[in-house]
């Protein structure tokens, strides 16, 4: 046998030890990672580390956003045994209470500088506040038009109003946002201390 044959046998065995040790490789990641963890072939494992990096990115972020959804969410109004209503500020500085106008549930932001309760015109329709008075509201993005419509009830957890004047145009973050104005607050005596803002019903 010659050198040459030798050195072709040598870099067979040295090859087929290389395909062995693959092939055990391979079949201890199937065992126990999974066929979707198998080592990939060499043109793929770039996009093989990729697709995992953005899984646990996806992951990462939609932790977050349902962190902070949660750390914001209102918390509900309080009823003290003296029928006082009790909003605590939010981590933002404002105060928020879930609420219902017509029985459709809404999210209050109390507003002592608004003239009304104000809302979307997508909720308006949801909550059935037709008609109206066409009006133009003066916001801090400038004029906006809508409509003023009255006769309508606004509660707070188990505190209701009747007869309120609702502005329709409002434009927050979501549609079921709202203002909770002074056609709601009038009927209140307030209190706003640092961290919470109690309302009083007025005795008639």
């Amino acid at each position: 046998m010659g050198m040459h044959d030798r050195d072709l046998q040598r870099e067979k065995a040295k090859q087929d030890q290389i395909n062995a040790t693959g092939s055990k490789f391979s079949t201890f990641f199937r065992k126990h990672f999974g066929s979707k963890c198998a080592p990939a072939a060499k043109g793929s494992v770039r996009q093989m580390g990729l697709f995992p990096m953005m899984v646990f990115w996806f992951l990462i972020l939609g932790l977050m956003y349902g962190l902070m959804t949660h750390y914001l969410k209102p918390k509900q109004a309080k009823i003290l045994a003296n029928g006082d209503l009790v909003i605590q500020r939010s981590q933002d500085g404002h105060f928020y209470a879930l609420g219902k106008i017509n029985g459709v549930e809404v999210k209050f932001m109390v507003d002592t500088g608004a003239s009304f309760v104000a809302v979307s015109e997508s909720f308006a329709r949801k909550a059935l506040l037709a008609g109206g008075t066409p009006a133009v509201f003066r916001t801090a993005n400038g004029d906006r038009s809508g409509r003023v419509v009255k006769g309508h009830s606004v509660a707070i957890g188990p505190v209701m109003a009747t007869n309120i004047t609702i502005g329709v145009g409002f434009s927050g973050s979501n549609e079921n946002d709202a203002l909770l104005g002074q056609s709601f607050l009038s009927k209140f005596d307030i209190t706003m201390g640092k961290d919470l803002l109690v309302l009083r019903p007025r005795s008639e």
